[in-house]
């Protein structure tokens, strides 16, 4: 065996030695671990249909914000069904299809936990106050509670298992005011068409909706309102066709965005 061969041989090793050393090194870097998809997959966008059940003082709000949700989540449609609360918790309870329920009071909200329907904690997002709604002018001069306590002067009221109804109740106690309504309405916006359409000269309703109706009617504040204020819960519902869209419209309606367009409508941060 020469030395030139041995030469040649461990020269032939070396090569050999550093291809091996680069395959290993090219494998190992393809084999590294790549980010994780996973946070892609659980920030998934929301999509579907999502049903709201809202208290009938919502109602411009929500649209508002339903639209705005829209806008944000691409192939979302959220439905809404208005009406008295405590109408909207009977539905919810008797069965009713809903993904989520926004009430004008923590007792109608009670109603449904109590009932298992809630998926979760109710969570007071805004507070509301009443005011009394009269006609543009104020025909009747009403400035207080007592003043529709005065012979001639018709007044509509909320019935008293309706939010607004069970807070102008408690105001008209404070006040010591005893009157007799000349109708009681299932939710807010029905006692508040009858100041518009000229039935009667005032009516008890939140100060939003007086607000809403700014055209056709003024709010005149009184101070037994600030012992009547009424906390607004929400919820995820535990029947919910779709919990991941029930989930991400609460959390719009608490957001910032959703916050802004409460507060411009005039309720009041919880």
């Amino acid at each position: 065996m020469t030395s030139r061969w041995i030469r040649t041989s461990l020269a032939a090793f070396a090569a050999l030695t550093v291809v091996g050393i680069s395959a290993c090194a090219d494998d190992t870097k393809t084999a590294a671990p790549q980010p994780s998809t996973g946070s892609a997959s659980s920030a998934a966008a929301v999509t579907g249909d999502i049903t709201v059940f809202a208290a009938a003082s919502l109602t411009e709000s929500f649209k508002t914000i339903g639209k705005d949700f829209e806008t944000a989540n691409p192939g979302t449609k959220v439905t809404f069904n208005f009406a008295g609360s405590s109408a909207l918790a009977t539905q919810i309870n008797q069965g009713a299809p809903a993904d989520v329920f926004a009430s004008a009071a923590p007792a109608n909200m009670k109603t449904v936990t109590d009932a298992g329907g809630g998926e979760g904690t109710a969570t007071t997002f805004v507070k509301n106050q009443l005011v009394i709604a009269v006609p543009k002018g104020n025909p009747k001069a009403i400035k207080g509670l007592a003043d529709l306590a005065k012979p001639g002067v018709k007044v509509a009221l909320c019935a008293e298992q309706v939010p607004c109804g069970a807070a102008a109740k408690k105001a008209l106690d404070a006040a010591t005011v005893k009157l007799t309504p000349v109708t009681l309405e299932q939710d807010v916006k029905a006692a508040l068409s009858k100041v518009k359409l000229g039935e009667v000269d005032a009516a008890l309703v939140y100060r939003t909706d007086a607000k809403t109706a700014a055209a056709d009617v003024e709010g005149v504040e009184f101070p037994e309102s600030a012992g009547a204020i009424n906390d607004y819960p929400i919820i995820v519902l535990k029947k919910a066709k779709n919990p991941a869209g029930a989930q991400a419209f609460v959390a719009y309606v608490m957001s910032d965005k959703g916050k802004a367009v409460l507060t411009g409508a005039g309720f009041q941060a919880p």
